[in-house]
């Protein structure tokens, strides 16, 4: 295939309660939420999107908190580890952090020349931190709860669990990303870029049993594709070479198709634009719920069937801003 992601556009997850979710990704994390919107095919539960001031494609972490959720179960089929790329020189500092807010983290461990540190979301979702050796120029959100020095800069990398090694590897380098290293049952995937935010590691697991998609789980992982030309192309070329694609979606803020790799894990190539500027201004954005124009005759039902949810607004200085949806 002639196209080639330029690495990863964002990860999507499952939770439970909305504001325990709200509360550790903005107090603890320090992330930005971009956006607070709905499940486009499921309005009655938030779509929370985290990432840097902007909301920049390769920085966000979204969530579909349910509420009451069965806990799922990492395993084969899934990505099972979202990494954070931060300074090589925080990620002490990070250690520590997370254990005055409560999270069960162990120690940094050295791994393929990258510093790492394990932890869990209060849903289970493994997430880590890394150190990367290349410097990360994107800026993290100053929000005023994580010193911008120490700032998480984006997604690093996610993990793939599969059964399917020849499978899941043909498909990522039939997406455009190459094989860049290996490292016993572990191997790295990368996109043009090398760095931070496009790297992809499969995890090859043959006897590990298949995951369940649940609370703390990743649901999809989406690549990205620069405009709607390209991902048109992609897709008939997917299409041509007998994947089954969905046709393509509008989700307000990009557009996407979804397929799955071999080995099990959902995919998504999501564009890169209009972005999350298109319905609110920068200043502003996730202060309020933002729906879509299809959705928005809707509102007062959605909004009644949907719990309270603190986001950034004018009241809540531990937040940087608050108001109640």
């Amino acid at each position: 295939m002639a196209l080639a992601s330029s690495g990863l556009h964002h990860v999507t997850a499952i939770a439970s309660d909305p504001q325990a979710n709200a509360d550790f990704y903005l107090r603890t994390l320090g992330l930005r939420l971009v956006k607070t919107t709905v499940n486009f095919d499921a309005p009655d539960v938030y779509h929370l999107y985290y990432g840097d001031a902007e909301g920049r494609p390769g920085t966000l972490l979204t969530f579909f908190p349910f509420g009451t959720v069965p806990p799922g179960r990492r395993g084969a089929g899934q990505a099972t580890t979202t990494a954070f790329s931060v300074p090589a020189e925080s990620i002490g500092w990070w250690r520590q952090h997370l254990r005055r807010h409560g999270t069960d983290v162990g120690e940094v461990v050295e791994r393929d020349g990258e510093a790492t540190l394990t932890f869990s979301d209060p849903d289970g979702l493994e997430l880590m931190l890394v150190a990367h050796p290349q410097p990360d120029p994107r800026d993290a959100w100053d929000n005023g709860v994580v010193p911008a020095e120490h700032g998480v800069r984006g997604l690093h990398s996610v993990t793939l669990s599969t059964a399917d090694a020849a499978g899941t590897s043909t498909m990522l380098e039939q997406l455009g990303l190459r094989l860049t290293a290996e490292h016993g049952r572990r191997l790295r995937f990368a996109a043009d870029e090398t760095g931070p935010g496009a790297l992809v590691d499969v995890l090859v697991a043959p006897a590990e049993p298949r995951g369940l998609v649940a609370g703390g789980t990743v649901h999809h992982v989406a690549l990205r594709a620069p405009d709607d030309a390209t991902q048109q192309r992609w897709r008939d070329e997917l299409v041509a070479s007998g994947k089954d694609v969905t046709e393509i979606r509008d989700r307000r803020y990009f557009r996407s198709i979804y397929f799955r790799e071999p080995g099990g894990t959902l995919l998504e190539i999501a564009t890169d634009g209009p972005g999350f500027g298109v319905d609110e201004p920068l200043l502003e954005l996730g202060r309020a719920l933002k729906l879509p124009p299809w959705l928005e005759p809707n509102r007062e039902q959605i909004e009644n069937a949907l719990p309270s949810l603190a986001v950034p607004g004018e009241n809540n200085p531990d937040l940087g801003q608050q108001a109640a949806v």
